[in-house]
């Protein structure tokens, strides 16, 4: 099961509050501002920005 489409459309980068969008792969959710990447685990996003990784690429 992926992560709910109407789920996606309200998140926001918890940093910058701008928008995020899913990665190319669907295991996680970028913020292009802030350069981050937050996992989705068990279809739930975890998004608490000290468990972020920098985006790269």
């Amino acid at each position: 099961m992926a992560v709910n489409e109407d789920l996606l459309e309200i998140l926001v980068c918890p940093k910058c509050k701008g928008p995020i969008h899913l990665t190319p792969a669907k295991d996680g959710l970028t913020c292009n501002a802030c350069k981050l990447v937050f996992e989705i685990r068990d279809d739930i996003p975890v998004m608490l920005i000290d468990e972020a990784k920098p985006l790269t690429g």
